[in-house]
């Protein structure tokens, strides 16, 4: 932690996470919980402010969906209408997207606690209209290996260095952000 505070931010510098501390027990779990939780949010929520959207989906250090991810999953999410979308500075009027859990969302699949299921519902609005709520079941992994390399950049966005290396879409008939929500607002890809 002193590290942390003492150092001078250098952009060109790599962090090794030495060992995952602590890495067992109910708070690591609740961490991971956790985690996979405002990933979800942080890859499927949208905010009708653009440079908000643009900056947590942005491929820098400030993107968050990229520190979380890794390469192939980032690289898969780039692919969303709903990325493409704000990325190229469309839609430009107000809309959001939001997320929802209920107790019990986030469950392993695994012993070793690095696979796990999630359930959420999901639905978009604007001033005119509101999707209906539609329920989704993720399998998401974990990459929490020893030795990972994180930026320097990234050090507070994902300070243990975990990232999510599969994102799988196993039931709701497609990722979240080719909703359709788009073609629908008359604004098409």
């Amino acid at each position: 932690q002193i590290f942390f505070l003492m150092t001078a931010p250098q952009n060109n510098l790599d962090i090794v996470v030495a060992e995952m501390v602590p890495n067992e027990g109910e708070m690591f779990d609740n961490f991971k919980r956790t985690f996979i939780r405002e990933y979800i949010r942080a890859r499927n929520e949208i905010v009708p402010d653009a440079r908000i959207m643009r900056e947590k989906w942005s491929n820098g250090a400030e993107g968050v969906v990229n520190s979380w991810s890794t390469s192939e999953i980032y690289n898969d999410f780039t692919k969303t209408n709903m990325w493409n979308a704000w990325m190229s500075g469309v839609p430009d009027f107000e809309f959001s997207c939001s997320v929802e859990f209920e107790t019990g969302a986030i469950e392993p699949r695994d012993r070793a606690g690095t696979e796990y299921s999630v359930n959420f519902r999901y639905f978009c609005s604007d001033s005119d209209r509101q999707m209906d709520k539609k329920d989704y079941k993720i399998r998401v992994k974990l990459d929490m290996a020893d030795g990972t390399q994180i930026k320097w950049g990234e050090r507070l966005n994902n300070p243990l260095g975990i990232r999510v290396s599969e994102y799988v879409i196993e039931s709701g008939n497609g990722d979240p952000l080719d909703t359709g929500y788009l073609d629908t607002t008359g604004i098409t890809q």
